[in-house]
């Protein structure tokens, strides 16, 4: 015991925490160093103190599956200390987002940008299934960006590991506009569909530079869903009436190819091929990660852009840019609030 403790000591002794840049109800999170290296770091204090019965199976989950994905389109945890009555995740600093650049406008993305960014998450969505874990959290804000360029998964909170085929799990995962339409069905057996779903929603987004589906409660969230993408019938998706939250909506059909044209100007052919396999209704018809690789719009001109070519943000004094990521943190906490209570 005392071993443990005084390896965890000098494990602390190695970063320190210098400005807290977001809070939510179990978490904040810090930026820091890496003492020796200078290695700027971000720091996850999770507030064990706060649950009842000890910490939350999601931050256990978080660490697990954070040690055992090494890949360079996942975020890297760097180290586990606890202080206190807290526990403590170091991982690597990235500081800007998808979400962040979508809502630049003053940015602008070209069909190679989009299809690097797009390319990446895709990889690292693979490692993450190939590992048998699902991320259940995919969205624009949980797509960091490193200063060389390179998109990574982050937030593993509500990942879990895939489960046996006898084994319900929850559908109240996913943030509301990126929810696949099993979940909201209420479906409690799923698989690595709901993550592709995600991805295809964020791929319209990249290309339309605005939300895609932004539902404002989770029937709505059916209706804007169904009204771009058709009404889910049983001859296209058998059983999908026996789900526990199936409710009949207006019939709308699927959209035709030249709808999907007017919606998506600057997007090829194959592009739409890609963003059409990733969102089908019927979860079984959807491609895989390793499909979605395959895709021949990777291979087509123009090519993915290479990591340290893509756009970033305009590099902001440390304390803006530090005001501007709690000032959008506290954005998203506000509507994630205001999401669960609707």
């Amino acid at each position: 015991m005392e071993e443990a403790q005084a390896r965890n000591e000098e494990t602390m002794k190695r970063y320190t925490k210098e400005k807290r840049v977001g809070e939510g109800t179990y978490a904040v999170v810090y930026v820091g160093h890496q003492i020796d290296t200078k290695r700027r770091v971000a720091i996850k204090m999770i507030k064990v103190s706060e649950f009842k019965d000890g910490m939350d199976m999601s931050a256990i989950r978080e660490i697990k599956f954070l040690q055992e994905l090494r890949h360079k389109n996942c975020i890297e945890l760097l180290d586990v200390f606890s202080s206190d009555t807290n526990l403590n995740l170091v991982l690597e600093y990235l500081p800007a987002d998808l979400e962040m650049l979508i809502k630049d406008k003053s940015i602008t993305f070209s069909q190679g940008d989009i299809k690097s960014w797009l390319l990446m998450t895709l990889r690292g969505l693979h490692h993450c299934h190939r590992n048998f874990i699902l991320h259940r959290d995919l969205k624009p804000n949980n797509l960091l960006l490193s200063p060389e360029g390179y998109l990574k998964l982050a937030d593993f909170g509500l990942a879990r590991a895939f489960p046996n085929p006898q084994e319900k799990m929850t559908p109240t995962v996913v943030t509301r506009w990126y929810r696949a339409p099993e979940l909201l069905f209420g479906a409690r057996h799923y698989t690595g569909a709901i993550d592709i779903w995600s991805v295809g929603i964020i791929f319209a987004e990249m290309m339309i530079r605005t939300p895609y589906l932004p539902g404002s409660s989770d029937q709505d969230q059916l209706v804007v869903t169904f009204q771009a993408l058709g009404t889910p019938t049983e001859a296209m998706w058998p059983g999908v009436t026996s789900l526990p939250a199936y409710v009949k909506t207006e019939k709308r059909p699927s959209p035709s190819r030249q709808e999907l044209q007017m919606r998506f100007l600057a997007a090829s052919d194959t592009a739409l091929d890609l963003m059409d396999a990733m969102t089908r209704l019927n979860p079984g018809k959807r491609v895989t990660a390793e499909e979605a690789l395959m895709s021949p719009y990777f291979t087509e001109q123009p090519l993915p852009t290479k990591p340290e070519y893509l756009p970033k943000k305009v590099e902001q004094a440390p304390d803006q840019y530090e005001r501007d990521l709690r000032a959008a943190q506290k954005e998203r906490m506000i509507k994630e609030t205001r999401d669960r209570r609707g």
